[in-house]
């Protein structure tokens, strides 16, 4: 079995995607990215325990500069955060400026170092509509680029691309996902707001209505 180096936000479907991996590789890097977002100290910390309960090597990677050069509501340096669902006119704030195409990239070149060929990444059908550096397109084509960069022909590769946020929540029940382990709130709150865009897709993924959902929400 190969190995390979995942990028692990803390969040439901990175979540997934490790526990997926973990039937599927040998041993697995698990790289969290800081790059200053409302809630980092929330996902950072169910990271952690997640690359614990998966056996993964964990390795937190601080991007102060995102921040402060960037601008996003997602960042501390960003406005309010929008509640309501996904619309290209409310949530589109929430977008950081070629994250994926920025942490893909520093992923890598870890995978190179580490003689690793395989990088995963947990962007879904759900984000592509909102988020330009989450789709199929995207991910292809940057892992042309890695491939061509790297010594060793390392390649980027996003399993859940296809698949809506139901299903990704589907595939980690009949894994024996602990979904309490995640953190989705945009606003880093000590509970999730229930709110906010993020919880709702939450909600939705989750089966909230029908009483599946086991996270904790202000409303």
């Amino acid at each position: 079995m190969d190995n390979a180096v995942i990028l692990l936000s803390g969040g439901m479907d990175s979540g997934v995607l490790l526990a997926w991996a973990s039937h599927r590789y040998a041993s697995i890097h698990a790289l969290c990215f800081d790059y200053g977002s409302k809630h980092a100290h929330k996902e950072i910390f169910m990271a952690r325990r997640l690359a614990q309960d998966y056996g993964a090597a964990f390795t937190g990677v601080e991007l102060p500069f995102i921040n402060e050069l960037f601008s996003s509501s997602l960042l501390q340096s960003g406005e309010q955060i929008p509640d309501g669902p996904y619309r290209s006119d409310s949530i589109a704030s929430t977008v950081v400026p070629f994250r994926n195409g920025i942490m893909l990239s520093i992923a890598a070149g870890y995978a190179e170092t580490h003689r690793i060929s395989h990088v995963l990444i947990a962007s879904h059908a759900g984000d592509h509509p909102i988020y330009p550096d989450c789709t199929r397109e995207f991910t292809e084509a940057i892992s042309r680029a890695v491939t061509l960069g790297t010594f060793i022909g390392v390649t980027i590769e996003a399993p859940f691309s296809g698949y809506d946020k139901r299903r990704i929540a589907q595939i980690g029940r009949d894994l024996g996902f602990d979904f309490t382990r995640t953190w989705s709130c945009y606003k880093g709150l000590e509970v999730h707001c229930g709110t906010c865009a993020t919880c709702l897709e939450r909600k939705y993924a989750l089966d909230y209505d029908a009483g599946l959902d086991p996270t904790r929400y202000l409303s």
